[in-house]
């Protein structure tokens, strides 16, 4: 699924109709939870917050859930804005504040967005998936030798949350963005 894709806008419509207040997009990296997550933000006029803002630095999935839990969801359920620090990853420290209002819908792409803590907030879980390979090509040419020192380090940490929080069997949707078979 891509943005241009009619699939994206039907998905949007069937939030929209569910009245989906938080969206989560999780999977594992480069399987193409950014791009559905700012087409989703796009077709629904929601608000879009990264796990990558979120994380503190490369050993800190969990860190990263436990801040979305504590500065988005849990306020926004209390009626409250959303409010969080983005992480500078070139610093390797938190950075400037965001805000999100109470009241609007947001979409929450990231490993992470979709962990069992995230639950009780969440109205929408979608699982990305496509194959290691086709992931890891993504992913490295996206942030090429930025992340490729990284890339096992945050697969461990990736295969461990998965298994735990069962994201993928707990998603309300999977959608697989592997190469279309010829």
């Amino acid at each position: 699924m891509n943005p241009d894709d009619p699939g994206t806008a039907r998905l949007a419509e069937r939030l929209r109709a569910a009245r989906a207040r938080v969206v989560a997009v999780d999977g594992p990296s480069g399987s193409g939870k950014t791009t559905l997550g700012r087409a989703l933000a796009d077709d629904l006029g929601a608000g879009l917050i990264h796990m990558d803002d979120l994380y503190p630095g490369w050993d800190g999935l969990r860190g990263g859930v436990e801040r979305l839990v504590e500065w988005i969801l849990r306020p926004l359920a209390s009626g409250e804005a959303a409010r969080w620090r983005r992480y500078d990853w070139t610093l390797e420290a938190y950075a400037e504040w965001h805000e999100h209002p109470p009241s609007a819908a947001v979409v929450v792409e990231g490993v992470g967005s979709g962990a069992l803590a995230a639950g009780p907030y969440t109205s929408f879980l979608v699982w990305m998936e496509a194959p290691l390979a086709v992931r890891r090509e993504r992913a490295l040419g996206r942030d090429g030798g930025t992340y490729r020192p990284h890339w096992e380090r945050w697969a461990l940490q990736e295969r461990a949350y998965f298994a735990t929080d069962r994201v993928r069997e707990r998603a309300d949707l999977t959608v697989d963005t592997g190469p279309v078979p010829r």
